[in-house]
């Protein structure tokens, strides 16, 4: 895809940008210090505001919660559209496929995004406004998923598409987790390998027209 389509948006309200900067906050909390680690005052400090106010935009801690995992559905979802304005027409399949390990690489290299991740996947479990909020997330991830594929000839269904972000999500947190030796054990030490790997085993090769 070639050209970037022109947006229109209002400037973000005072209030707005509080509210980001505290979602943004939180995110680093839950990534830094997981998910006992976010309370109202712990995103207070890391915002550097005044004690309170993360309690005054976000009353209670699901509220905040649910806050933040909307807050990563749309940076996800403005990363998602960047890239399809940045794709090129010319783009191949071979191409895409290698998305997955440069996704995979700066997973690994700065882990605050994947970590604060799956600790809202941990907090949806028992909050089932949480869980919506990452039900949207994982919806529009996977529809984009699929738009991009379709674009270089691959057949991607949206449940293949949610299984390579899945796939993606486990995998991260195994690399993450898991110490050295373990990963040298198993095979798991090549991160353009394994994004290679998840790519293909959750998507539909494209058929060879001879």
């Amino acid at each position: 895809m070639t050209g970037t389509p022109q947006h229109h948006h209002n400037p973000p309200t005072r209030r707005g940008t509080r509210r980001a900067l505290l979602c943004d906050s939180a995110i680093t909390v839950l990534a830094r210090d997981g998910g006992r680690g976010l309370t109202h005052r712990a995103v207070d400090r890391e915002a550097n505001v005044p004690e309170g106010t993360t309690k005054n935009y976000f009353p209670t801690r699901e509220s905040l919660l649910e806050a933040t995992a909307a807050r990563m559905a749309d940076q996800h979802r403005v990363a998602v559209e960047q890239l399809h304005q940045s794709t090129p027409d010319s783009v191949s399949a071979t191409q895409v496929s290698w998305l997955y390990p440069a996704l995979l690489r700066r997973a690994l290299t700065d882990p605050t995004q994947i970590l604060a991740m799956f600790e809202l996947y941990l907090e949806a479990v028992r909050r089932p406004r949480v869980r919506q909020a990452l039900g949207r997330m994982a919806v529009a991830n996977a529809n984009s998923a699929v738009a991009l594929h379709h674009t270089v000839g691959l057949p991607t269904t949206p449940r293949e598409a949610g299984l390579l972000d899945a796939y993606f999500l486990g995998l991260a947190i195994s690399l993450l987790a898991l110490p050295d030796q373990a990963l040298h054990t198993i095979g798991m030490t090549n991160p353009d390998e394994l994004g290679l790997a998840l790519f293909t085993a959750a998507t539909t090769p494209p058929q060879d027209p001879h």
